[in-house]
């Protein structure tokens, strides 16, 4: 069977999509899964195995571009689809699987979507809680799955494959020395500061962990990279030498050699704490005003900390430097205390206060 997936466009939705294609390939082991995406999805879709291949989305975000897409369904109606699933909710994502004249095609309703999409399943929110279950429900009978207690447990959660070359060549291409153990920090967050850990707690950390014999690298877009330089011009000439700003300096190809290189990770809610934990990196997610109770960090290894209750629409907070108070009340001692036996079962080592 031959499946076209419409993935979604943010890096942390793309990462729990994979859990989608997990459960098609348990389910249909012979399926060929297609994904169409925007091009800087490469770099995950190349590391997850289920995945046939990826297919160009070149399309921005918001384009409806009602020419283009027919265009691009109808140069896919020789592939063969049989189904089609369209992850995002918008009206303009179901268009290119109609084009292509795809047999199947399966969807939440989303924003008007009758007729597009002809397997149109009613999404009960209490019913299907998280982000996950919802792309994992879309696999099966509608008849079949009523509500998260009825999919499969546990779920197969995201898992990227890094090779060892892969991984040789990042680590060389930035100089990164293995002798001390890396910590990768990720300062920043999608939707501005209000989702931001404050880099001065950032800083903070930074230094007990140095003092404690390991360095630390921060990655992240070329929007962070003003944080991760307000991070390291906190700390003393001596301790900014095991200090890297990375940000911006990478792809995301690099991005995620760099974080499976890692001893652990200490992240803001972001695409990268997603990429972390499907990495099954030792993981510190710190949250806001968004909540993890919709799209948590899928690992074992992850702790999530957390000093509030419920989401929050905030886009800035209310400290000059636009912090929420709920992150600045988070304590570099209590991110560290928390890292402390991830560390320590991670093979062997440990950090001290």
């Amino acid at each position: 069977m031959k499946i076209l997936v419409i993935g979604p466009s943010w890096v942390g939705d793309m990462m729990m999509s994979q859990s989608l294609y997990r459960t098609l390939k348990s389910e249909l082991p012979s399926a060929e899964i297609d994904v169409m995406a925007p091009a800087w999805c490469r770099p995950l879709l190349a590391r997850m195995p289920e995945v046939n291949q990826a297919l160009a989305m070149p399309l921005g975000h918001g384009a409806l571009a009602l020419t283009e897409r027919r265009r691009l369904g109808l140069a896919l109606r020789d592939h063969g689809y049989q189904r089609a699933y369209v992850l995002p909710n918008s009206f303009k994502s179901a268009l290119v699987p109609l084009f292509a004249n795809v047999p199947r095609r399966i969807g939440w309703r989303g924003e008007m979507r009758y007729g597009l999409l002809n397997d149109l399943r009613v999404l009960d929110k209490n019913a299907f809680p998280l982000m996950v279950q919802r792309y994992v429900a879309l696999a099966y009978d509608q008849q079949q799955v009523k509500c998260a207690e009825d999919l499969p447990s546990p779920l197969p959660w995201p898992a990227l494959k890094v090779t060892e070359s892969e991984l040789v060549a990042s680590v060389a291409a930035f100089n990164v020395v293995a002798n001390r153990p890396i910590i990768a920090f990720c300062p920043g967050a999608e939707f501005g500061p209000a989702k931001r850990w404050p880099h001065y707690h950032y800083a903070t950390l930074a230094a007990m962990l140095i003092a404690s014999g390991y360095q630390v690298i921060l990655l992240g877009s070329a929007k962070d990279q003003l944080a991760g330089e307000q991070i390291r011009s906190l700390l003393t000439e001596d301790t900014r030498a095991f200090c890297r700003n990375l940000a911006g300096d990478t792809t995301l190809d690099q991005a995620v050699n760099l974080l499976a290189f890692c001893h652990a990770v200490v992240t803001n809610d972001s695409g990268l704490m997603h990429v972390a934990a499907a990495l099954d990196k030792p993981l510190i997610a710190l949250y806001g005003p968004s909540s993890p109770d919709f799209t948590p960090p899928l690992s074992p290894q992850a702790v999530v900390i957390r000093l509030i209750s419920g989401y929050h629409k905030v886009r800035k907070g209310d400290s000059e430097q636009g912090y929420h108070q709920s992150l600045i009340d988070i304590q570099p001692q209590q991110v560290l205390d928390a890292l402390q036996p991830l560390l320590a079962s991670h093979k062997g080592t440990s950090c001290r206060s």
